[in-house]
């Protein structure tokens, strides 16, 4: 009688992935703290005096571009999967999304994952509540969540947590070309203002505003939705950690301030789904889908969300919005958004 072996269960990645060289942690320092202290010379840079009507251009400009390529593509269609996009608009995201200067896109896919896996959990790469609920815990924690872990030397593992990004060829070449992608988001703007100006102070200019005080904020309201939404704001939704929707970064996050939300139905296209929450980035998959770019949205789900309402929370005549085009009618193509990692 021939007896048939069974193959053994396949071991588990492991969360990390070993450590980041010494190269690439003064990298991270160097990019995070450089525009940081570009954006302490701003003011009494800008006082009376080396701003025109160029810079501001170039820097809102190049602002909502690299970082509608962080939360349209990094996030919503690479880690979460809310939409599916056309090669052109897969490789269009993860360029202008790694111009941000938040880190290779698999990399970043991989450590976002990890988040949503162990949210305010052991695991958690950035949780503000790592070392306990006192005050002096709290700021510890915020310091952490919001930037200190970059400068950690753990690495998430990719293998783990973003297979198929790394099966992905068009994404893979786009993650080694990070450093030249590095080069390009911090020179455009100078060789733009530089050519509109028709001089080297122009350049000068753009690359001050355009270049490091645009990175800078950018990565501050990125690393806001890290520390500052599991901290404070609104509940509305069951989660199972501390996110929250705080309003004021609703523009400047181009959406990704609703956390509360997102985590509540993590692979939702929309994350302010309640009417007045100003979701830029869901009005973009909007128009990318009316354009045949971006198919397969998942919009939010009449009547799923409010299932999972806090007990309490009773929002007056604000229901979910269902598309981001249509406030309160229902996309009939819309499905409930697959389960989160």
């Amino acid at each position: 009688m021939t007896r048939t072996l069974e193959r053994p269960p396949k071991a588990a990645q492991p969360m990390l992935a070993g450590e980041k060289s010494r190269t690439e942690t003064f990298l991270v320092k160097l990019f995070a703290v450089v525009p940081l202290l570009a954006l302490a010379a701003a003011v009494p840079f800008a006082w009376g005096w080396g701003l025109g009507w160029t810079d501001v251009v170039l820097t809102v400009g190049f602002y909502f571009l690299t970082g509608l390529g962080v939360t349209i593509g990094f996030h919503r269609l690479f880690t979460h999967g809310a939409f599916k996009a056309n090669r052109g608009l897969r490789v269009a995201l993860a360029l202008t999304g790694s111009m941000a200067m938040q880190g290779p896109v698999i990399g970043w896919v991989a450590d976002h994952r990890r988040h949503h896996a162990f949210a305010d959990r052991d695991g958690d790469p950035h949780s503000p509540w790592r070392y306990g609920t006192s005050a002096a815990a709290l700021a510890k924690g915020f310091w952490h969540a919001h930037m200190g872990w970059l400068f950690e030397r753990e690495k998430t593992n990719a293998q783990r947590f973003a297979p198929d990004l790394l099966a992905d060829r068009d994404i893979v070449r786009i993650d080694r070309w990070f450093p030249a992608l590095t080069v390009v988001t911090l020179l455009s703007p100078a060789l733009i203002g530089g050519l509109v100006t028709i001089s080297w102070w122009g350049a000068l200019t753009a690359f001050f505003w355009a270049s490091l005080v645009r990175v800078a904020v950018l990565h501050h309201v990125t690393w806001s939705v890290n520390s500052l939404c599991h901290l404070i704001g609104e509940r509305p939704y069951a989660a199972r950690d501390k996110s929250a929707n705080f309003w004021p970064l609703a523009i400047a996050s181009m959406g990704e301030s609703w956390h509360n939300s997102h985590h509540a139905d993590p692979t939702g296209a929309r994350h302010g789904v309640r009417r007045g929450q100003l979701d830029v980035s869901a009005r973009i998959i909007w128009a990318f889908e009316k354009l045949g770019w971006a198919t397969d949205v998942h919009w939010p789900k009449p009547g799923r969300l409010d299932r999972k309402l806090n007990p309490g929370y009773h929002p007056a005549h604000r229901g979910p919005r269902t598309a981001a085009g249509a406030a309160g009618q229902c996309d009939p193509r819309s499905r409930t958004p697959r389960s989160r990692l």
